[in-house]
């Protein structure tokens, strides 16, 4: 959670280093936020060193890492907003101690990760890039390049964040089992079952890597870890390319265990993920990896789109308002509620209510209430659900309220997010179900609220 700067000096007196170039939205945003930005793309990092206690904010992606001694000249430093999903590039612990907020943006590329890893999957299951190569060059061979098909496969996801939450939500469309694995409890979801790392070995058909990069998935795919899986797999890693150890991945290859890899990162990477083949002295088991048939390679692109080039400079921005409690300068008019989704409350017999209201008022009411259909004003289509539960219902608990309110919004993820900045109470974990994501908050009086994000997008 971010906490909430009071801040006593005018914005113009906050001044942010931007170390890296990103969109243009970014430097506009804080602008209007009343921030004063300057850049330097080209100093040495002892160079910068040098003047940052000038400024109270630092934006950066991966030009170089930000370590203690560098922190210790950065006397005013409020933040360091790094435009990207991780922050290992970071000393976590020195800017702790200095109360220096660290921010990432892991919601602006977690689409284009997820898009990415399906991509690379699809394409290794059915020899897209190998028989890319083969036509151009003349080569028609059909047999040799007979695909496999995702459906009734079982999809391992490791780390449910962010990225392995996207990448299960766009496995939605196909037949599949999707496990998924995290040191966190209670992370899975309506698209993901958490089970186990045994169980995630032992059933999984293919494993995706979505972690971080923290000393517990340092060379995390190791010979043993990979021999722990029951069935061949195929491999894809759009997270860090230190987590698995390259020499143990090529012979996995090689013997068969791993079926195919798909690889967007890559162990050899320098920390700034820049000029890989900058000392043309390339590992031996790299190019084994060039030339395999059934490996896919990428330089480390998966959450490097156009559109997430913008998503992440918004992100950043309305991280860096919340942090210092300008939220009303940043998309005021932006939709949360869109609508009344229902009100649930309770009587002492509801069967007998439900049956009163439909001979009386002739509302045809089922188990669950009943729904009513409307159409806004411009014509959006919309529906009010109305609900009566038994005195005995635990499902308005914490509340002590006989009634709960349930609203339609939009981007129900996005809204958590920024609930947990400004302190709201959350009632458990987001739910999501064909019809729609729900997640439970309380007002400061401690009336329930049920927060619905349809699956329909036509009834936001």
């Amino acid at each position: 959670m971010i906490k909430v700067l009071n801040v006593t000096k005018t914005m113009k007196q906050n001044k942010i280093l931007h170390i890296d170039s990103n969109h243009p939205s970014l430097w506009d945003g804080l602008e209007q936020l009343g921030f004063t930005n300057e850049a330097d793309y080209k100093s040495s990092k002892a160079e910068i060193e040098a003047k940052i206690e000038n400024y109270s904010g630092i934006v950066i992606r991966s030009r170089f890492s930000i370590d203690a001694g560098f922190l210790e000249k950065a006397k005013n430093l409020k933040f360091i907003a790094r435009v990207g999903a991780g922050l290992e590039n970071i000393d976590n612990e020195a800017a702790a101690k200095q109360n220096i907020a660290l921010i990432a943006a892991p919601e602006g590329n977690r689409n284009a990760v997820g898009e990415h890893a399906l991509g690379m999957l699809l394409s290794l299951f059915n020899n897209l890039n190998k028989a890319h190569l083969e036509v151009k060059n003349g080569q028609w061979s059909r047999e040799a390049n007979r695909g496999n098909e995702l459906d009734g496969k079982t999809v391992g996801i490791i780390g449910y964040g962010n990225m392995g939450k996207a990448f299960a939500k766009k496995l939605r469309g196909f037949d599949v089992t999707v496990l998924c694995y995290d040191i966190l409890e209670n992370v899975g979801d309506h698209n993901a079952t958490q089970v186990t790392l045994e169980q995630l070995q032992a059933e999984s058909d293919v494993l995706s890597l979505h972690t971080p990069f923290t000393p517990l998935t340092h060379n995390m795919v190791n010979g043993a870890f990979i021999h722990a899986f029951k069935k061949p797999f195929w491999l894809i890693n759009t997270a860090r390319g230190k987590s698995v150890v390259t020499a143990d991945l090529v012979e996995a290859l090689k013997n068969g265990k791993i079926l195919g890899a798909g690889l967007d990162v890559l162990e050899y990477e320098k920390a700034s993920f820049e000029h890989f083949f900058k000392d043309n002295n390339t590992p031996t088991d790299f190019n084994y990896l060039t030339q395999a048939d059934n490996v896919l390679l990428s330089p480390h692109v998966a959450g490097w789109t156009h559109e997430s080039n913008i998503k992440l400079a918004e992100t950043i921005v309305e991280k860096i308002a919340v942090l210092f409690n300008l939220q009303n300068e940043v998309a005021a008019t932006e939709p949360k509620v869109t609508g009344l989704g229902g009100f649930f409350f309770k009587a002492e017999n509801p069967k007998e209510l439900k049956k009163w209201y439909t001979e009386t008022l002739g509302l045809p009411t089922d188990d669950y209430g009943y729904t009513f259909w409307w159409h806004h004003k411009n014509g959006t289509p919309g529906s009010t659900q109305w609900s009566i539960f038994d005195q005995e219902t635990d499902y308005l608990e914490p509340s002590t309220k006989p009634y709960m309110q349930n609203f339609r919004v939009q981007n129900l993820e996005k809204l958590l997010e920024k609930l947990s900045y400004k302190g709201v109470t959350k009632v458990g974990d987001m739910q999501t179900y064909e019809y729609g994501s729900f997640a439970w908050v309380l007002d400061p009086e401690g009336n329930k609220i049920e927060l619905w994000e349809p699956i329909d997008s036509a009834f936001l």
